[in-house]
């Protein structure tokens, strides 16, 4: 298992860093957000590092920082997510970002990602949820407990579902009611929902 690498970056290109490291140079696939922190041709890097191994092939992925691939590991422990699906989906999104979106149960936003249908999106949601924050994925427990509480209560859920009506992406949505007194009523939670998320315009 090879667990990280440093050394000098000799190419890369949108999908794979290839690390020279002693004389040899190992080619790690990426998500673009690892891609885009890479230093220039020639520069020094460190990446954590994955290695799937199959009956035809053998790949190393490339992560710039753990939270990128405890997310990773996450993902491809769901029934049918492969590494090609994982990477497009870290691609998309942030650890943090996608934290919040399984919270909230927006499978929706996850399908944003290429090679990602609705039931893929589904299955990620369902098997994930419990998951999110115990793995400390760079939300705040907070945040994702806030939001994954919303689908507990009544009317919180469709004040959420509300605001997801009026086109707001179900886990802004959620994270915002999440953070209020579910106990208010429908309306209230929508009012006080939107003036705090118009704040952070």
């Amino acid at each position: 298992m090879i667990y990280s690498l440093r050394g000098r970056l000799i190419n890369a290109d949108p999908h794979t860093a290839v690390v020279e490291c002693a004389g040899v140079g190992y080619g790690c696939r990426a998500t673009l957000n690892t891609l885009r922190q890479l230093p220039p041709i020639g520069g020094e890097v460190f990446l954590h590092t994955y290695m799937v191994v199959r009956e035809d092939a053998m790949e190393l992925y490339g992560f710039a920082d753990t939270a990128e691939l405890t997310c990773f590991k996450l993902l491809i422990s769901v029934n049918g997510v492969g590494p090609k699906a994982a990477l497009s989906i870290l691609s998309d999104f942030s650890p943090d970002r996608l934290a919040l979106l399984i919270a909230s149960g927006d499978a929706k936003s996850i399908t944003k990602a290429a090679g990602v249908g609705p039931k893929m999106a589904q299955r990620i949601v369902l098997e994930l949820k419990d998951k999110v924050g115990a793995a400390g994925l760079g939300a705040s427990d907070e945040a994702v407990e806030a939001a994954g509480s919303v689908s507990k209560s009544g009317n919180a859920a469709e004040a959420a579902a509300a605001l997801a009506a009026l086109g707001y992406a179900q886990s802004e949505a959620a994270l915002a009611v999440g953070r209020l007194d579910s106990q208010l009523p429908v309306e209230e939670l929508i009012r006080q929902a939107l003036k705090s998320m118009a704040r952070q315009v």
